[in-house]
């Protein structure tokens, strides 16, 4: 079962991600009308896509938080790679996009108007992201949970992009008009490749990708030190939403009782369990004689 907390801490973190999105992009809409600026096109596409990229966050968190059923016994959590897939793709459009406008207006650089409001737009939308940033860090940290990781990197990478827009302005509004251009263009590369990285996340959780080596060694270390256990073997994990699957065999003392091999291995589930609590663990007994041969 979903941790409480976690399931509201998630869902607050998709609603407010869209929340600050559909805020900025209002903001950005009026400060392009106004201005002109292709670097604040840009910037107004992205956070049109990241709109779009946060609806479909909240949806897949929500399916992600449904308990297991009968046609899904490990639980939905897969529906948050799912997520950043369709992220990814969101941003990657968004990247090409960017691009494309940033080359054509390379070619015929325009002067900008009212640079003012657009400045000011970009540093109250500096100010949202960081703030946003800093409770979806809150979310993840607490919760592990991969979508609002995929969602959490492409407001980082806003970071950078706002920054860009604000300092293209400011050069703009001394005489340097390629420069709104040339940051366009430089923060499409940028945003393709955050695409790259969320596909990269979102592709080792449907593959079912290991945990780290340390990770597991460590749950070995864990398995062994209970005592009684003789040793352990073909550990197995993987990665469902917020969620680690955890398989491993025990090695016990082929005369021990079936009570005793089965109160063993509920004390290795709760010492891998309390070290990692997003961990489900399935331990199956091996008898030492039968592991041996």
């Amino acid at each position: 079962m979903h941790n409480p907390q976690h399931a509201r801490l998630m869902r607050l973190a998709t609603r407010a991600a869209l929340a600050v999105a559909l805020t900025l992009v209002l903001a950005k809409a009026i400060a392009w009308w106004l201005s002109g600026s292709v670097s604040l096109l840009a910037g107004l596409t992205d956070s049109l896509l990241d709109s779009a990229a946060s609806l479909i966050n909240l949806i897949a968190v929500h399916f992600a938080l449904r308990p297991a059923d009968e046609d899904h016994r490990y639980g939905h959590g897969k529906a948050e790679a799912l997520a950043g897939l369709g992220q990814a793709l969101f941003i990657g459009v968004s990247a090409v996009l960017i691009g494309l406008q940033g080359i054509e207006r390379l070619q015929s650089p325009q002067p900008l108007e009212a640079e003012g409001i657009g400045i000011a737009v970009m540093l109250l939308s500096l100010a949202l992201t960081v703030a946003l940033l800093t409770f979806q860090r809150k979310v993840v940290r607490e919760t592990g949970s991969t979508a609002i990781h995929a969602d959490s990197l492409h407001y980082r990478s806003d970071i950078l992009l706002n920054s860009s827009i604000l300092l293209a302005l400011l050069l703009t509004r001394f005489g340097w008009l390629q420069m709104d251009a040339i940051f366009a263009i430089g923060i499409a590369f940028y945003i393709f490749w955050s695409a790259i990285s969320i596909v990269r996340g979102a592709v080792a959780v449907l593959m079912d990708e290991e945990l780290p080596s340390e990770t597991s060694q460590h749950m070995y270390a864990l398995a062994n030190a209970v005592p009684g256990v003789l040793g352990s073997h073909d550990l197995r994990t993987r990665i469902s939403g917020t969620r680690w699957f955890v398989q491993l065999h025990l090695e016990l003392p082929g005369e021990m009782s079936l009570s005793d091999a089965h109160a063993h291995c509920e004390a290795v589930e709760k010492a891998i369990h309390a070290h990692y609590p997003r961990a489900e663990v399935l331990v199956h007994a091996d008898p030492q004689e039968v592991v041996q041969h």
